[in-house]
C-alpha cells in the first residue's frame, strides 16, 4: 500500500514537468503580447518631440509653436531652431491662427495615440476567426507583417509627412496588437497543462506591462526619446517583428487546434510530446477527444449565438465583465494623472517616477504568475479588486487635501504605487486567459473576440474621456472609480466561479450546471446567474 501511494504521489510531478521547448514556445508567442505594450507606451515618452516635429512639418511659425507648447501638458525645452520671417506683433488675425494651428496640432496628436486604439478594436474581431482559419503560428507569422508594416511606416516618418505616416503606423499596428490579443492567450491556453495554464496565461498580461516598461526606459531623452532619434524608437519594433517571425518556425503548432480543428491526431500526439517533454499523453489526448465529441454536436458558434445560446450566455456575460472591469478600474487614469502628482510632491525628475510605476507594474505581474495556481483566479481577483478600491479612496482623499496638508501628496503617491500593484496581482492579467477557459473549442475564438473587442472598446473609452472627467470632477475623480471598483468586486465575489486545477470539460460542466439548476420558476432564473461555486 505504501509503495502504490508514493507511486501515486511521483506520478503528477512526471506528467507536468516544464519542458525547454514549452518555454521556448511560451516566450517565442508572448513576443507578440511584448509588443502589444511596447506600442501602448512608446508613444508617450517622445509627446513633446513629436508635437514640436508636427510643427516644424507644418510650417507653424516659432511663437505659434511655443503657444502649442504651452497648451500640451509641458513645453518642448529643444525646439528646432529654424528661423521664420513675419512680424511678431500680435493681433487678432494672428491669435486667430494660432488658435487654428493649436487645435490642428492637437488633433493630429490625438489621432497618433488613439488610432492605435481604433486599429485595435477593428482586428480584434478577427483573431479568433484567423487562428482557426489558418491555425495558431501561421496567423501570429500573417499578424506579423502587419506590425513590420506599421514599424515601418513610423521608422522613416522623419523623412516624409511625418504626421500621416506616424497616425497610419499606428492605425496598422493596432491591427496587429488587435489581433494579438486574442491570439496570444488561445495558444498559451491550449499548449499548457491544466496544472500550469493560469501561471502560463498571466505571461501574456507580464510580457505587455514589460513591454510598457522598456519603451519608457528606451524612450528617455538621452536614449531615443530626442529630436534625433524618435523615428527609430517607434520604428524599433520591426526587429521584435522579425525576430518573432524565425523563431515561430520552430514551435508546435497547438494540439488541440490539430486534433479538434483538423482531425490530425498523429500530429496532435507528436505536438504534445514535444511540448510535454516526450512523457505519456493519453490523459491530454483523452481530454481533447471529449471536447472534441462535444464541439462536434455543436454547431458553429458565431458572436450572436454566444448572446442567444442560454449555455454560452452566462459564460459571455460574466468574461465581459472581467474586460470591462479591468479597463474601468481607473487603471489608464492613474498613468494619466501620476507624473502631474508626482510633480506636485517636489520630484524634480517626475518621469523616473513614473518608469517606477511601470518597473511595480512588472514586478507585480511576475509575482502573479507564481499565486494564480495557489490562489486562485477568483480569489486573486478578488484580492485586487478590494485593494484597488481601498487605494482609490486614499488617491481621491490625498489630492483633495493637498492644499492644506503638503505631506497629502506622498499619501496620493503611495497610493498610486500600491493600486499599480493590486490592479497586476489580479484585475490586470487574470480575464486574459479565463475567457479562454470559460469555453470549449467551438465558441471560444468567437468568445476571445467580442471580449478582446470589449476590452480595446473600454479602453479607447476611458482614454478619450478620461481628461474630461478629471477636468469635471478634479481631485474626486478616482472616488468616482473606487465606486466602479466596488460595483465591479461586488459582480466577480457573487457571479464568477474558480477555474483553478479544472479541465475545459469540468469547467463547461460548471455552466451546464448553473444552467440546468435555473429549471425553477422565471423569477429564480434571473436571479440565479453564475454564482460562486466553491463553498469558502
Amino acid at each position: 500500500m505504501t509503495e502504490d501511494k508514493k507511486k501515486k504521489r511521483w506520478k503528477p510531478k512526471s506528467q507536468f514537468k516544464i519542458t525547454g521547448t514549452l518555454i521556448f514556445t511560451v516566450f517565442t508567442a508572448a513576443l507578440g503580447s511584448f509588443q502589444f505594450g511596447y506600442d501602448i507606451g512608446v508613444i508617450n515618452a517622445p509627446q513633446e518631440v513629436i508635437i514640436s516635429h508636427y510643427e516644424y512639418i507644418l510650417g507653424i511659425p516659432l511663437n505659434d509653436r511655443k503657444a502649442i507648447n504651452n497648451y500640451t501638458i509641458n513645453s518642448t525645452k529643444e525646439l528646432p531652431t529654424v528661423p521664420f520671417l513675419g512680424d511678431s506683433i500680435t493681433t487678432p488675425l494672428v491669435e486667430e491662427e494660432t488658435t487654428a494651428s493649436t487645435s490642428l496640432v492637437t488633433m493630429l496628436w490625438s489621432l497618433s495615440v488613439s488610432s492605435f486604439a481604433v486599429g485595435g478594436m477593428i482586428a480584434s474581431f478577427f483573431g479568433g476567426w484567423l487562428g482557426d482559419r489558418l491555425g495558431r503560428i501561421k496567423a501570429m507569422l500573417v499578424a506579423n507583417i502587419l506590425s513590420l508594416v506599421g514599424a515601418l511606416l513610423m521608422g522613416f516618418s522623419k523623412l516624409g509627412p511625418s504626421h500621416i505616416l506616424i497616425i497610419s503606423g499606428r492605425s496598422i499596428s493596432g491591427l496587429y496588437c488587435g489581433l494579438i490579443s486574442g491570439l496570444v492567450p488561445m495558444y498559451i491556453g491550449e499548449i499548457a497543462p491544466t496544472t500550469l495554464r493560469g501561471a502560463l496565461g498571466t505571461l501574456h498580461q507580464l510580457a505587455i506591462v514589460t513591454g510598457i516598461l522598456i519603451s519608457q526606459i528606451v524612450g528617455l531623452n538621452f536614449i531615443l526619446g530626442n529630436h534625433e532619434r524618435w523615428h527609430i524608437l517607434l520604428g524599433l519594433s520591426a526587429v521584435r517583428a522579425i525576430i518573432q517571425s524565425l523563431l515561430l518556425f520552430f514551435c508546435p503548432e497547438s494540439p488541440r487546434y490539430l486534433y479538434i480543428k483538423l482531425d490530425e491526431e498523429v500530429k496532435a500526439k507528436k505536438s504534445l510530446k514535444r511540448l510535454r517533454g516526450g512523457i505519456d499523453v493519453t490523459k491530454d489526448i483523452n481530454e481533447m477527444r471529449k471536447e472534441k465529441e462535444e464541439a462536434s454536436s455543436e454547431q458553429k458558434v458565431s458572436i450572436i449565438q454566444l448572446f442567444t445560446n442560454s449555455s454560452y450566455r452566462q459564460p459571455i456575460l460574466v468574461a465581459l465583465m472581467l474586460h470591462v472591469a479591468q479597463q474601468f478600474s481607473g487603471i489608464n487614469g492613474i498613468f494619466y494623472y501620476s507624473t502631474s502628482i508626482f510633480q506636485t510632491a517636489g520630484i524634480s525628475q517626475p518621469v523616473y517616477a513614473t518608469i517606477g510605476v511601470g518597473a511595480i507594474n512588472m514586478v507585480f505581474t511576475a509575482l502573479s504568475v507564481f499565486l494564480v495556481e495557489k490562489a486562485g483566479r477568483r480569489s486573486l481577483f478578488l484580492i485586487g479588486m478590494s485593494g484597488m478600491f481601498v487605494c482609490a479612496i486614499f488617491m481621491s482623499v490625498g489630492l483633495i487635501l493637498l492644499d492644506k496638508l503638503a505631506w497629502m501628496s506622498y499619501v496620493s503617491m503611495v497610493a498610486i504605487f500600491l493600486f499599480v500593484s493590486f490592479f497586476e496581482i489580479g484585475p490586470g492579467p487574470i480575464p486574459w486567459f479565463m475567457v479562454a477557459e470559460f469555453f470549449s473549442q467551438g465558441p471560444r475564438p468567437a468568445a476571445l473576440a467580442i471580449a478582446a473587442f470589449s476590452n480595446w472598446t473600454c479602453n479607447f473609452i476611458v482614454a478619450l474621456c478620461f481628461q474630461y472627467i478629471a477636468n469635471f470632477c478634479g481631485p474626486y475623480v478616482f472616488f468616482l472609480f473606487a465606486g466602479v471598483v466596488l460595483a465591479f468586486t461586488l459582480f466577480t465575489f457573487f457571479k464568477v466561479p474558480e477555474t483553478k486545477g479544472k479541465s475545459f470539460e469540468e469547467i463547461a460542466a460548471e455552466f451546464r450546471k448553473k444552467s440546468s439548476s435555473a429549471q425553477a420558476p422565471k423569477a429564480a432564473v434571473e436571479m440565479e446567474f453564475l454564482g460562486a461555486t466553491e463553498t469558502v
